[in-house]
């Protein structure tokens, strides 16, 4: 099983952010630049919610705000689930599965440490089935 520090040695520890005072465009233009679907909202350097794509969609475009000027903080997620990393990547699924969120902040103890997409878990899933899909086929042909 991979581990949640594993996929992060792999995928590496970056943590993109915004303020919550910050407005929903900005948030946009920092999700278009580093081609990724959700930011954390940090406050003082602790999370205190996270901004997503949908949440934009959801919150901003389906109710006629402008980007421009809406407060991050009006939009974004405050309920946070997290996960530690000696936890595996079935242990993240189930969270995004459950709770129906597609990004997990990774803590080691009180150090947020990046975070996990459901494309890194999915990728990460594929990857390990694949491996253990070659072991078997090399046990049973005999070629090792």
């Amino acid at each position: 099983m991979i581990s949640v520090k594993q996929l992060l040695s792999k995928k590496g520890h970056d943590v993109w952010s915004i303020s919550p005072q910050a407005p929903v465009f900005d948030a946009l233009m920092l999700m278009a630049e580093k081609d990724i679907g959700a930011l954390m909202v940090l406050e003082e350097d602790n999370l205190v919610g996270i901004i997503s794509e949908r949440d934009y969609a959801r919150k901003v475009i389906l109710k006629g705000k402008s980007s421009m000027e809406t407060q991050v903080k009006e939009i974004m997620s405050s309920e946070v689930i997290s996960i530690q990393p000696d936890q595996t990547i079935e242990n993240c699924m189930e969270l995004m599965t459950n709770h129906r969120i597609r990004h997990l902040p990774v803590y080691d103890g009180n150090r947020l440490t990046g975070v996990i997409s459901i494309g890194d878990v999915v990728k990460a899933i594929i990857t390990q089935q694949e491996f253990l899909i070659d072991q078997m086929e090399q046990y049973i042909t005999g070629r090792r």
